[in-house]
Order: C-alpha cells, then structure tokens, then sequence
C-alpha cells in the first residue's frame, strides 16, 4: 500500500479558499487537509489531501469537482510516498510562524526556539489548518497588542472567548500573555479534541476550556461570558452574521479581535459591526488578509 497526496497549486490567498472548501467537504471522511508555501519570492503554495493506501481515481474526481468552481484551471497532481509516515510527511515544508513574540512550530523545530519567544508547539499530527497563514498571525500580534495594553489589569482583558478555535492555538496565546480564563469553541467535535490536546500539550489545561458549539447556541457562553476579549478567525460572512451575537456576549468596555478577512471584504464587516455600536481601533493588513480589532 502507498499513502499519497493530491495537490493543486494557487497563491497564499487561494489556499486559504481551498483548505476551507477542502476542509468542509471532506471534514467527515477524516482526510487531513494541509496548506504549505513552496516559493515565497513567487508566492506559490498547495492545498493537499491526504490520504492512506493506493491512489483513487474516484476520490480525484471529487476533489476536482469541489474545487471547479473556484479553482476551474487548477491542475490536481499526485503525490506517492510509499511507506512514508504521511502525516508527518505533510509538515515536513511546515515553517516556524513568529508574530510579535510568539512562536507556532512543530516539534520538528524546537530547537529553533529563542529564549524570549512565547513558544506555541502544535502536535505533528493536528497541525492541519491551524494557522501557518496570515489571518492567524495577524491575530497573534493583535491579542499580544490588545492584551499587553492591559497588562496590569489583567481582569479588564478576561475571561476570553475564543470563537472557532481550531488547533487551539489562539487560546493557548491569550492564556500565555495574563491570568486569564477562556473559553475554546468550535462547531466540528474533531477540532474540539485537537484543540483540546494541544492546550493539553502547552500546559493551558488549568486556564482553557474546549467546548463543541454552533454560534452561540450553548450554555457554555452564559456560564464564562461576558467576555472581556472575543476571537473570532473564521471568514467574513459568518463574522458578519453573528455580529449581534458578539455584541451581546461582550462584558463593556470588551475588545473583538476579527480575521479570516479579505482585504475587500473589510468595510462590510466594519459595517455590521458599526451597526451594534462597535467602533474600529485598529486594522493589521497581511497578503491580501486583514485583521481588525474593535471596542
């Protein structure tokens, strides 16, 4: 048997679209989905699938028809590995992601660690779509910035809501920068476990709770909220969706930290957010990506 990977190759932007398209279309078959930059001076990455055994014609045709739409001229490849680990294999281009003073690696690269550096390590095997991306290392410098600017009234930044958690990786920073308890939600179960296993991994277990939610729809929110910081890294429609949900979840004088933003998409988002009496303090802008906090 040889596991293997089907990829396609776009710019950072569209890896973004194709690991969320990816993720959701095959989220319940449990095929790993990864992003990887290949040339940064021509700004090329791949969206890869993963999958264990021999190449499938079939499950090429699907991954071509999900992403026809978005991506018509993509040119989905192949990749055989043999007997090799390919869960592993899929980090082995995986850079270390420094944003102010964090740093999110695999373990393959502890010893690239600095002293000072707040050292986030994912888990080899749970690092698919967990942020070597700008959207999320916007969110770092934004939650260090935000968080720092409080850092002697550390009860004015917390309790945290991290909205969409992921890998975990934005709850472990927040709970890495003060005191703070947060609250880790997520719609899909499976992130749910892997967030929890990292905050696990990163010694949070004591300041985060991991929680399985859709939206708001959970006593989870009632119990930790109001929430003085919420985080939300998901994409601009939902964001918008769920702005009254935000505002009535936020303690006053509470921070939002919004990505998953295409740069063109920013005005909406400010709209929907202006609309329930939040005003904009600050836009990061990374490749086409944007990250906005607001009060």
């Amino acid at each position: 048997m040889s596991d293997h990977r089907y990829y396609f190759r776009t710019d950072e932007a569209g890896a973004k679209r194709g690991l969320d398209r990816l993720d959701s279309f095959f989220e319940d078959e449990g095929l790993p989905v990864a992003t990887m930059e290949i040339d940064e001076e021509k700004e090329i990455w791949e969206v890869s699938i993963y999958a264990p055994g021999n190449p499938d014609d079939t499950l090429r045709d699907r991954i071509r028809d999900c992403v026809a739409g978005e991506f018509p001229d993509a040119t989905i490849e192949l990749e055989v590995f043999g007997d090799t680990d390919w869960i592993a294999k899929s980090l082995e281009g995986l850079k270390p992601v420094r944003a102010g003073r964090f740093m999110v690696h695999g373990a393959h690269d502890r010893d690239a660690v600095r002293t000072h550096d707040l050292a986030i390590e994912l888990e080899a095997g749970q690092a698919f779509g967990t942020g070597h991306h700008g959207t999320t290392a916007g969110c770092l410098e934004m939650i260090e910035t935000v968080m720092r600017a409080r850092l002697n009234r550390p009860r004015a930044v917390g309790p945290v809501l991290d909205l969409g958690t992921g890998s975990g990786v934005l709850a472990i920073a927040a709970a890495m920068l003060g005191p703070v308890k947060v609250l880790a939600t997520d719609i899909d179960p499976v992130a749910t476990r892997v967030a929890r296993e990292n905050v696990r991994h990163n010694r949070a277990s004591e300041q985060i709770r991991c929680v399985t939610a859709t939206g708001f729809h959970s006593t989870a929110f009632g119990e930790a909220g109001p929430f003085g910081l919420i985080i939300a890294n998901i994409l601009a429609r939902p964001l918008m969706r769920m702005a009254p949900d935000i505002k009535r979840n936020l303690a006053p004088g509470g921070s939002v930290i919004l990505s998953g933003i295409l740069a063109s998409q920013r005005w909406q988002v400010l709209a929907a957010y202006n609309g329930q009496g939040m005003r904009h303090v600050e836009t990061l802008w990374r490749n086409g990506w944007v990250t906005i906090h607001l009060k």
